[in-house]
C-alpha cells in the first residue's frame, strides 16, 4: 500500500450543496476501493492563482490516503471526466 496527498479544487459556481457532494462523491470513489483516508480537510473557497476556465476561485479539498495504485488511476480517470472539478493533483508520499 502507499501513501498519496490528493487535492482537488471544485467550481465555485454551482451551489454549495453541490460542491459537498461532488467531494463525497470523489471521496466515495476512495472508499469503494478499500482506500484508507487517513486525513480529511476542507480548505473553503480560495483565489486562484491564475484564472481557469474564466474562474478566478475554487473550492479546494485535501485527503492523505492509503491504497494501491491502481485506485488512484481510477480516481484521477473520474476527476478528469467530472465537470464540476476544475483541477486536481495527485502526490505520491515517500516514506
Amino acid at each position: 500500500m502507499n501513501k498519496y496527498e490528493i487535492t482537488i479544487v471544485v467550481r465555485t459556481d454551482i451551489e454549495d450543496a453541490l460542491i459537498k457532494k461532488t467531494a463525497e462523491d470523489m471521496k466515495k470513489v476512495l472508499v469503494d476501493s478499500k482506500a484508507k483516508i487517513l486525513e480529511e480537510k476542507d480548505l473553503g473557497a480560495r483565489e486562484l492563482a491564475y484564472e481557469i476556465n474564466k474562474m478566478k476561485t475554487g473550492h479546494y479539498f485535501f485527503y492523505t490516503v492509503e491504497c494501491k495504485s491502481n485506485v488512484i488511476d481510477e480516481f484521477e480517470r473520474l476527476a478528469k471526466i467530472n465537470e464540476n472539478i476544475i483541477r486536481h493533483l495527485t502526490i505520491k508520499v515517500e516514506d
